[in-house]
């Protein structure tokens, strides 16, 4: 199950740090560029995490994690090449993959080091969502996690499956495939219809 684990987690890294990848092409940025955008997405989320939980860090003593990002990263930018579009519903599809992906693994890691139902939850989308928020900022996008777009609501909804199937004694791999799916789901949706939390209007006077 271990083993598994930490294949989920390799998954994870490298659709983030594809994510990452087709922003820095996005942004015309050299190879430095790419590499640095594409860690610091596939990671920043994570390393939150753990440095919260008090653990060490996760990919500090495993380089696997950089191999799967310098992968990922090489991969996206040879398609990019052959295909010399940027179609950008890529992005955020390997962002929403990216977002079930982690989601998932921080809630898992969180309730496994003992951390109670809501704050995993939270730890959760925190791993999900930080690391394309860094992104999003130091490409000076507004972070999709700030928009009124659903985002960081889809992880609260994985999170609450994850712990329901959980409550109901289901096997972890089911738990954690059937948050995955809610995650990306609810996140594919709500990008193809629109669905968002309720926003500011520009017209809103502050007295």
């Amino acid at each position: 199950m271990t083993t598994w684990f930490h294949w989920i987690d390799l998954a994870g890294v490298a659709v983030f740090a594809m994510s990452g990848t087709l922003m820095a092409y996005k942004k015309h940025m050299d190879g430095f560029g790419v590499v640095v955008l594409a860690a610091v997405t596939a990671i920043g989320g994570g390393t939150l995490r753990d440095m919260i939980l008090d653990l060490p860090v996760f990919w500090v003593k495993d380089p696997s994690f950089f191999y799967a990002i310098l992968a990922a990263a090489l991969i996206t930018i040879v398609w990019l090449r052959v295909s010399q579009r940027f179609p950008l519903r890529y992005l955020l599809v390997a962002d929403a993959f990216g977002l079930a992906f982690f989601n998932v693994m921080g809630l898992q890691k969180a309730l496994t080091y003992g951390a109670s139902p809501l704050v995993a939850i939270a730890l959760g989308t925190m791993t999900g969502v930080f690391g394309g928020l860094i992104r999003d900022v130091m490409c000076r996008e507004i972070p999709v996690v700030l928009k009124g777009e659903l985002y960081a609501t889809t992880c609260i909804a994985g999170g609450i499956v994850y712990l329901l199937c959980d409550a109901f004694n289901a096997p972890a791999y089911t738990a954690m495939v059937m948050a995955m799916l809610t995650t990306l789901f609810a996140r594919l949706a709500a990008m193809k219809w629109h669905w968002h939390l309720p926003v500011f209007e520009a017209g809103t006077k502050l007295d």
